[in-house]
């Protein structure tokens, strides 16, 4: 008999699990800006459909050789919020997560900065945030916006809220690939993509970005919230160091957090359960 109500209480609250549980859908945005059709997920919480609730919004933006698909497919995200959500430790949000890459590196258009033949920020900017922020019902204002990512994507995110930091309330780098150094074409002639990123990073340096600051863009930087997180073992870790190190120097407040780790989903994973309440608890401020 107590086996059969153990039973039926598990089955009742897994029940009440998924009740309780937020869906992603994919969807896309037909660009004009780029000539292609984009597709990208949305992370939907509890309630999300039928209501007429708005909410805040992240976007969360892939590394280099993952696409939209990955934050849900290797780093689990639906159930990180589902938990974080329902423990009260992150409100309730809807989360974006762009595609911006694919595995083939050399042939296949990677990053979020405008390069020869790809302007994906202005896309970006342009075209996905209003007609993401239009479908579905954000708070389509700084207080309420932010922005994280990972690898290539922790480097976007640094940057777009050094470029743009009336649109963000905060932003939350993971194993941030900020700046670069020019790199080699494999051929000469050839359409090497992932030398055009490497340039492109290059030139939106987020070191340099801080270094060269004036009064004016180093006021604008303290109105976003800065979070680092690095592994001790990650191939990225002296660049995290030295985005703290300059937003120190010049006043802007920042976290920098290291932990045991490297370049790898295991971190991220748990880097995400941190910046999804980092983000959450600086929206309407």
């Amino acid at each position: 008999m107590k086996k059969k109500n153990l039973f039926v209480m598990a089955l009742l609250l897994m029940a009440s699990m998924a009740a309780q549980a937020g869906k992603i859908v994919t969807d896309s945005v037909s660009s004009l800006v780029l000539g292609a059709t984009v597709k990208y997920n949305v992370y939907l919480p509890t309630g999300f459909e039928g209501g007429t609730k708005q909410y805040p919004v992240v976007y969360l933006l892939h590394g280099l050789t993952d696409d939209y698909t990955a934050w849900q497919e290797k780093g689990d995200m639906q159930a990180v919020a589902d938990e974080l959500i329902e423990s009260g430790e992150a409100c309730e949000m809807v989360i974006v997560m762009p595609c911006a890459g694919g595995p083939d590196v050399y042939g296949t258009w990677n990053g979020y900065f405008n390069m020869p033949g790809w302007n994906y920020e202005d896309f970006f900017f342009q075209e996905f945030m209003p007609a993401v922020e239009q479908k579905y019902r954000v708070i389509a204002d700084k207080q309420h916006r932010a922005v994280m990512g990972l690898s290539m994507g922790g480097g976007g995110s640094t940057v777009y809220g050094q470029r743009y930091p009336g649109l963000f309330s905060s932003v939350y780098a993971m194993s941030a690939w900020l700046d670069s150094d020019e790199g080699e074409q494999r051929q000469p002639g050839v359409d090497d993509k992932m030398f055009l990123l490497m340039n492109a990073v290059k030139e939106r340096s987020a070191l340099r970005f801080v270094e060269e600051a004036d009064d004016a863009a180093v006021e604008q930087l303290r109105t976003v919230k800065w979070f680092f997180d690095c592994g001790d073992d990650d191939i990225l870790f002296d660049q995290s160091v030295e985005i703290y190190r300059l937003m120190r120097a010049k006043r802007i407040k920042s976290e920098l957090r290291i932990r045991n780790g490297r370049h790898s989903w295991e971190y991220w994973h748990q880097s995400l359960r941190m910046a999804l309440p980092f983000a959450s608890g600086n929206f309407g401020r």
